[in-house]
């Protein structure tokens, strides 16, 4: 006789571990090795730098490649001696050349000189009063010059201002392609010696005069002079 198969045995269940509150355990992360830093990149005042550099490069070897500029057209005398214009008034008698003065002598002594003492006729000499100081005295007038087809001007001041003068002049008169010559008036004992800071102050200025359009003088004298006198600069 077959035997009965027996009871089919049934697969153990593992004892269920007791639930443990709070966070499971973590295993230990691989230490992770970090990439080589990337090499940085020029910041932006190094590039600011470069291209200032740069720019000054081409504008020392302006002699290059600017054209060469007619001969002069006109004398241009900047304000605040009387010499300067005296000077001027015969450079114009002897070369015909029209005088324009920016910032100058009030306008009886201008007329006086010019046409009485020179002998210059009135249509040869425009007297310009809009100037305030040397970045002004040509800011206010070089886009008159340049629609007047001026491309090269006598440049008449005192000896102890032709400096700063020819350096605000090639950078402002410069940007319209008005060349400038500098025509000295001796100051003698009256010389005044100027600084380094009132040099490249001035020049500061007229290049952002190029770059913006607008004389920062006004906003440093209504924001920055009030906070400087105060912290005791002035």
């Amino acid at each position: 006789m077959l035997s009965r198969p027996g009871p089919q045995p049934r697969p153990r269940r593992r004892p269920r571990r007791p639930e443990i509150s709070g966070p499971a355990p973590t295993s230990p992360s691989p230490r992770v090795r970090r990439a080589p830093p990337a090499p940085r990149r020029p910041g932006r005042g190094r590039r600011v730098l470069v291209g200032l550099a740069g720019l000054g490069l081409v504008w020392l070897s302006r002699g290059v490649w600017w054209p060469t500029p007619p001969p002069p057209q006109m004398i241009l005398v900047l304000g605040g001696d009387a010499d300067r214009e005296a000077a001027a008034a015969r450079l114009a008698r002897t070369d015909g050349l029209p005088v324009v003065v920016t910032g100058g002598t009030n306008p009886e002594y201008a007329h006086w000189l010019f046409q009485q003492k020179e002998g210059l006729p009135s249509r040869q000499v425009q007297l310009d009063y809009r100037a305030r100081d040397t970045v002004s005295n040509f800011t206010s007038l070089v886009d008159d010059l340049r629609k007047s087809r001026i491309r090269h001007a006598l440049l008449v001041t005192s000896t102890d201002h032709m400096q700063r003068a020819l350096l605000v002049g090639r950078i402002v008169a410069g940007s319209r392609g008005i060349h400038l010559t500098p025509v000295s008036v001796p100051c003698g004992d009256l010389c005044v010696v100027e600084g380094r800071r009132r040099l490249w102050g001035d020049g500061a200025r007229a290049a952002l005069w190029v770059i913006s359009g607008q004389d920062i003088r006004p906003w440093v004298e209504e924001r920055v002079a009030p906070w400087l006198e105060k912290a005791g600069f002035r």
